[in-house]
This record gives structure tokens, C-alpha cells and sequence, in this order.
């Protein structure tokens, strides 16, 4: 379990596409002196497996399924990674609940300053829809972000400069894709008030 505040932005350094299984070494100048072999870690909030560990390296490796639905499949040596340890029961929550188990990729539509914040308009998978609501949580390339604007396709946030300057939102353009986590709560609402309507139909059948 993550809460959406990324501690480091990491480098790709090696990546190997081994039966259909992609492996990455990750280089960090983080103080990640806790991470060990078997942790998780969120990488651009996927949550994956630490399989090996150096100094300033990490290894990790990401599968069929998680390579489908996210966009590590498009990272390459030199692409750049925001990096989130797991959170810890006795430490606060800055963001909101993340598992960094991604819903969807949505695509950067257009950038646009206000000030010296960025507004950003992505489009989203339709089956997302119902989870993104005006002033919700959404996860960002594990980045819990506030939604300022969800249209029928798409949906509006808006950058702050220190999130700009710390993550890898500084290399963001049009045209980039992003994995969207949604609030896990909308889901768990959806599946009880689902249930009450199906015994509800058939008490009245």
C-alpha cells in the first residue's frame, strides 16, 4: 500500500525482455537504505517486486499482465520513473490509499499554464468513467492528484510547482502516457450498492 507521494524520481539503466517478462535496473540517488530484497516498491505506481538490490540499483521485473496495462512498456534505457516505498502504519498519509494495481493508461491531451502551476487535460479508458469525479483522488504515475475537472472522456488536474520539480511531470507533453490508478473506494461502493439492487430485484420478483 502507497499514498501517492513520490519520494524520488529513479533512472531506467538496463532493461531485458526475457519470456515476456521485462526486467529493470533502476538507478536512484534516494536514501532508500531500507529497501530489500522481496519489497515492494512503486515504480510510475506500479507496484512491483524488489528482486535484487545494489547501492543505488534495484531490480525489478514486470510481467505479461502488468506490462499490458501499464505504460512501462514503453520505457526504454535513459526514460525516467517516479519512485514511492511503501507506506508505513506509524507515519502520516499525505495523499490518499494507492496499491499501485493501475486501472488504465490515459493519454496527455493538452498543457496549459496558469500561473506556475500546469493545468492538464488526459483522456481516460471509458470503463473509468464512473471512478473520476470532481474533486476525487486519482493516482498519476503513482502521484495522488485532486481532479478538478471529469468530462464524459476526459478529465482535468492541476500541478503544483514542487510537483513539477520533483517527479517526472517535468517531462510531460502532449501525447504521453499515463497509468491512472482510481480511488479503490468508488469500487468497493459499487460492488455493495450492486449487490443491494440485485437482492432488492429479487425479493421483488
Amino acid at each position: 500500500m502507497f499514498n501517492g507521494i513520490v519520494e524520488a524520481v529513479g533512472l531506467i539503466e538496463k532493461t531485458q525482455l526475457n519470456n515476456n517478462c521485462q526486467h529493470f535496473t533502476i538507478s536512484h540517488t534516494a536514501s532508500f537504505h531500507d529497501l530489500n530484497i522481496n519489497d515492494s516498491i512503486a515504480v510510475n505506481g506500479v507496484c512491483l517486486t524488489v528482486t535484487d538490490r545494489q547501492d543505488n540499483t534495484f531490480n525489478v521485473t514486470a510481467v505479461p499482465e502488468t506490462l499490458r496495462l501499464t505504460n512501462l512498456k514503453t520505457l526504454s534505457v535513459g526514460s525516467h520513473v517516479n519512485l514511492e516505498r511503501p507506506m508505513q502504519l506509524n507515519s502520516r498519509i499525505s495523499g490518499h490509499y494507492v496499491q499501485g494495481h493501475v486501472d488504465g493508461i490515459g493519454e496527455i491531451l493538452d498543457i496549459q499554464k496558469e500561473g506556475d502551476a500546469l493545468l492538464v487535460r488526459i483522456s481516460m479508458p471509458a470503463s473509468l468513467n464512473q471512478y473520476i469525479l470532481n474533486k476525487g483522488y486519482i493516482a498519476l504515475d503513482g502521484m495522488s492528484i485532486t481532479v478538478i475537472r471529469a468530462e464524459e472522456n476526459t478529465f482535468t488536474v492541476t500541478l503544483i510547482p514542487h510537483t513539477q520539480k520533483i517527479t517526472i511531470v517535468n517531462q510531460y507533453a502532449v501525447g504521453t502516457m499515463i497509468n491512472i490508478e482510481v480511488d479503490i473506494l468508488g469500487k468497493y461502493v459499487e460492488k455493495i450498492l450492486r449487490r443491494e439492487s440485485s437482492a432488492n430485484l429479487q425479493t421483488t420478483c
